[in-house]
């Protein structure tokens, strides 16, 4: 049985993102909850939402038969989604480009069995 959650548009950066998705990859998901609980990084909460989601979906399928406890994080992986386009003033009248990068992240529940 699995089951998924995704968070889409997410305003950090991938790269930031994926140093957190690396820390919890394969972990249970008691663990993994307590991980991003006291991970000291801005992607952590948004993280440990989704996989809180990814929780209450697997629940929701199997109509509340699913150990939670056997629950791990089978598969995570973050996408880079649109980057917002911005411009930021420079010396002598001119303006550079600046690329505001947004996150995809999907996080995939399994059992072990």
């Amino acid at each position: 049985m699995q089951s998924q959650a995704r968070l889409r548009y997410l305003r950090i950066a991938p790269r930031k993102v994926r140093l957190i998705a690396d820390l919890v990859r394969g972990k249970p998901v008691g663990q993994a909850l307590a991980i991003l609980k006291f991970t000291p990084k801005a992607a952590s909460k948004p993280m440990e939402k989704l996989l809180q989601s990814a929780i209450a979906n697997a629940e929701d399928v199997t109509k509340g038969q699913v150990d939670v406890d056997k629950l791990f994080v089978h598969t995570i992986h973050v996408d880079q989604g649109p980057s917002l386009r911005r411009f930021i003033t420079r010396a002598m009248g001119r303006a550079t480009r600046l690329n505001k990068k947004t996150s995809h992240v999907t996080v995939v529940l399994a059992d072990r069995k």
